[in-house]
């Protein structure tokens, strides 16, 4: 005797929330694809560039906003394009400041929870607004001439670490790292000699990678020799 076997609603349920999910990241994909492109086809238009990172939450007449709008400013007054995260705090004093001096000011803004606004100071034809912050950090990397970190929070810790593990696994080429405001970092980089290093975990040469001062015009010297040195490349 032969009985049919109930149909399971919910399984077939299961399978079609999971098939709905695939299509659903297929379509992603072509998305991502899309923001590359718009990013590429932006930044291989640009002069050469630096990215400046900072934290968004620093006012106008700030200590560190005047230190990243002046050093933004000696960059882009050498020719430097200036590349910001695209919003407020010190990435609107690194597009201040490169407006100020006549140079590109371009913005790579990020879709957030809470509405990150782009600042006045970006081209109007050099923003560009990802959904995805991987996409977003490949930009900020790739077409650098240098990386100016200054003060700022996970974001920043974020970006200066991508940069810094990238060059030490050489999975970029080697491309000037610049660390400004030694007061700030101060406790980070007697973290590094004083525990990871001691305990093995990075080399003496890892230190090396990055270069840490206070004056703008020391920053923009930092980024002109290597410049110089090595010309005009593509990080990978």
């Amino acid at each position: 005797m032969t009985t049919n076997a109930p149909v399971n609603h919910s399984n077939n349920g299961d399978r079609l929330a999971v098939l709905e999910a695939r299509q659903r990241d297929i379509w992603r994909i072509f998305k991502i694809m899309s923001e590359f492109v718009d990013g590429f086809d932006l930044l291989t238009r640009a002069a050469p560039a630096v990215s400046i990172f900072g934290s968004a939450r620093m006012k106008p007449g700030s200590k560190y906003y005047e230190l990243t709008r002046q050093v933004a400013f000696e960059l882009a007054k050498v020719g430097y394009a200036i590349v910001s995260g695209g919003g407020g705090g010190l990435m609107e004093a690194a597009n201040r400041g490169a407006r100020e001096a006549g140079g590109e000011s371009i913005g790579l803004n990020i879709e957030l929870p809470f509405e990150q606004k782009p600042n006045e100071y970006i081209d109007s034809d050099k923003l560009i607004t990802f959904q995805h912050f991987f996409v977003r950090k490949v930009m900020f990397v790739k077409y650098a001439q240098g990386f100016v970190v200054m003060p700022g929070g996970y974001g920043t810790v974020d970006e200066f670490s991508e940069a810094i593990t990238l060059i030490q696994t050489k999975k970029t080429k080697t491309f000037p790292v610049v660390l400004m405001g030694t007061s700030y970092w101060s406790k980070l980089l007697d973290w590094m000699r004083d525990t990871a290093l001691q305990e093995g975990c990075i080399a003496e040469k890892d230190l090396d990678i990055f270069h840490v001062c206070d004056s703008p015009e020391e920053a923009v010297e930092i980024i002109k020799d290597f410049g110089i040195r090595h010309g005009y490349v593509t990080n990978f």
